[in-house]
């Protein structure tokens, strides 16, 4: 896992792309991948991922994510 994400942070280097967008892009992918594992329960994506149900709820705004259920 480290060398592919060397790998990438190599290319968003090389591209230009800026940290604060990396971040979002990274934090957006991230959590809403635990949301679907989750199927939308918040309590237990945040479990999963060591963060604070409200902070995890907050982040979900901040993100435009949705909570909805995976098919």
């Amino acid at each position: 896992m480290k060398a592919r994400l060397e790998e990438l942070v190599d290319l968003m280097v090389a591209k230009g792309i800026r940290y604060a967008d990396a971040r979002r892009e990274f934090d957006r992918a991230f959590l809403a991948r635990a949301l679907q594992d989750a199927k939308g329960n918040v309590c237990k994506a945040s479990e999963r991922v060591g963060l604070h149900r409200n902070t995890l709820a907050r982040k979900i705004d901040e993100l435009h994510l949705h909570k909805k259920k995976s098919a």
